[in-house]
C-alpha cells in the first residue's frame, strides 16, 4: 500500500477527532436554530455563547467583540469593505501589503476601484513588512491599515505588535488576517494593538466553512450582505452551529497544545529545510525566523513547481506550489514577485507545511524521494540544470 503522507496544512488541517465529538449532538439531537425562542433554539444559543466566549478568551478579547462568519476570506471582507465604507467621513486612506492573501489583496483592490486611496506596501526579500514603509504610508486621511499576521506562502511572521504600536498612536485602525496563525502563535489582540482580526476554523483542526472576525467595541462597521440582523447586524445568516462548536473546540485545543505542537514542528521542519537544500540549486523562500514553525517554502531551479508536486503526491506526498487557493492560474505566485523573485524562480517554488501527525519517518521519507524527482525532472527540462 502506498504511503500517504499530508504535508500541506497551510491549505487546510483534517478535522480532530475530539473537535468532531463535540460537533456531532448538534448535527441532529440538538438541532434547533439559534434564532429561536423555543428549548431546542435556546439550547443551541447557549452553545453558540459559550463558543463566543471561549474564542474571545484565546486571543483576550471581550466576547461582544467576537462575529462568527464562513471563514477568512469572509471576515477579511467585511474588515476592509465595511470598516472603510462605514469610516468615509474620517478619509479614504487604506494601506496594505503587496503579499497579502488574495482575500485582502483582491478586495483592496476592489475599494481602490470604488474611488478608495490604496496603498500597496512593498516587502522585503526576506518576506517583511517595514515599520519604515508603514510610517512613512500614514497620512491625515488613513483609516485603516490591514497587514497579515504570518503570510500564507513563505511562512514569514509580520511585526504586527509594532505596527499595531504605531496604528494606535496615530488614530489608525488597524486589521491583521491572522488565519495561518491563530492557534499556532500567540495572539493577544490588547497588546498587539488589533482593531479586527480574521479567522478561519479549518487552519487549526476545526471544520471547513466556519471562521470568525473580532472587532474591538467602538469600531465601526458595515454589513457586506444582508438579510436577518444576525450577528447583531453584522453578518446576517442563521448560525452554523455544529462549526461554531466545533471551531471553539478546536481552538482551545490549539492553545493548549501549542507550545508543543510548535516545539515538535519546528525540528522536523528544520530537518526538511536542511535537507532539501542539500539538493543543487535550491533554495528557501523568506525568512529562516520569524516563521512559522510548520512552514518549509523552497525553490528549485530548473524545474518546474507543478511538476514536483505531481510526482511528489505519486509517492503519496501532498504538498503545494504557491498558493493552495489560487493553484489554476499560470500566473507567477504574487507572493514570490513580491519578494523579488524573478518570474522564471517562482515556478520552482515548493511549499511543504507540517502538522500534528507528522512524523520524523515521513520528513525521512520526503528527503529520500524529492533529490530523485528533482534531478528527473532536470534530466527532461528544457530550462537546462541537467
Amino acid at each position: 500500500m502506498k504511503r500517504r503522507i499530508y504535508l500541506d496544512h497551510a491549505a487546510t488541517t483534517p478535522l480532530d477527532k475530539r473537535v468532531l465529538k463535540e460537533m456531532e449532538p448538534f448535527f441532529s439531537e440538538r438541532l434547533g436554530n439559534a434564532g429561536s425562542l423555543h428549548s431546542f433554539g435556546q439550547e443551541a444559543r447557549e452553545a453558540v455563547e459559550k463558543a463566543r466566549e471561549d474564542i474571545a478568551k484565546a486571543i483576550n478579547a471581550g466576547q461582544e467583540e467576537i462575529y462568527f462568519t464562513s471563514g477568512g476570506t469572509e471576515s477579511d471582507n467585511i474588515a476592509l469593505q465595511g470598516v472603510m465604507k462605514a469610516n468615509r467621513e474620517k478619509g479614504k486612506g487604506l494601506v496594505t501589503s503587496a503579499f497579502e492573501h488574495h482575500a485582502v489583496l483582491h478586495t483592496a483592490q476592489h475599494l481602490e476601484k470604488k474611488g478608495f486611496d490604496v496603498n500597496f506596501l512593498p516587502v522585503t526579500k526576506e518576506g517583511f513588512v517595514e515599520l519604515s514603509e508603514v510610517e512613512k504610508a500614514l497620512h491625515k486621511e488613513t483609516v485603516l491599515v490591514s497587514i497579515m499576521h504570518a503570510n500564507n506562502e513563505i511562512g514569514t511572521v509580520q511585526p504586527v505588535k509594532e505596527i499595531g504600536e504605531m496604528c494606535r498612536e496615530r488614530g489608525v485602525l488597524f486589521h491583521s488576517d491572522a488565519v495561518q496563525t491563530v492557534g499556532k502563535e500567540k495572539i493577544d489582540v490588547q497588546k498587539m494593538g488589533i482593531d479586527l482580526l480574521s479567522a478561519s476554523a479549518h487552519k487549526f483542526y476545526g471544520p471547513k466553512g466556519v471562521g470568525f472576525l473580532y472587532k474591538r467595541a467602538g469600531v465601526k462597521a458595515e454589513p457586506i450582505a444582508f438579510g436577518g440582523g444576525h450577528e447583531k447586524g453584522l453578518r446576517s445568516g442563521t448560525e452554523n452551529t455544529p462549526g461554531i462548536v466545533g471551531m471553539a473546540s478546536a481552538l482551545k485545543l490549539a492553545v493548549k497544545e501549542m507550545a508543543e505542537d510548535n516545539a515538535r514542528e519546528r525540528k522536523l521542519r528544520n530537518k526538511l529545510i536542511d535537507g532539501c537544500l542539500e539538493i543543487k540549486d535550491g533554495w528557501l523562500n523568506g525568512a529562516r525566523e520569524p516563521r512559522l514553525a510548520c512552514n518549509a517554502a523552497l525553490g528549485f531551479d530548473f524545474v518546474e513547481g507543478e511538476s514536483m508536486v505531481l510526482m511528489l503526491s505519486d509517492k503519496g506526498i501532498a504538498a503545494s506550489t504557491g498558493s493552495a487557493c489560487s493553484t489554476k492560474s499560470l500566473e507567477p505566485s504574487h507572493v514570490l514577485r513580491a519578494i523579488g523573485l524573478p518570474h522564471v524562480k517562482c515556478h520552482g517554488s515548493l511549499r511543504f507545511t507540517l502538522g500534528r501527525n507528522t512524523s520524523a519517518k515521513d520528513i525521512d521519507y520526503v528527503l529520500q524521494e524529492l533529490p530523485k524527482i528533482v534531478q528527473r525532472l532536470r534530466k527532461i527540462s528544457p530550462l537546462g540544470g541537467k
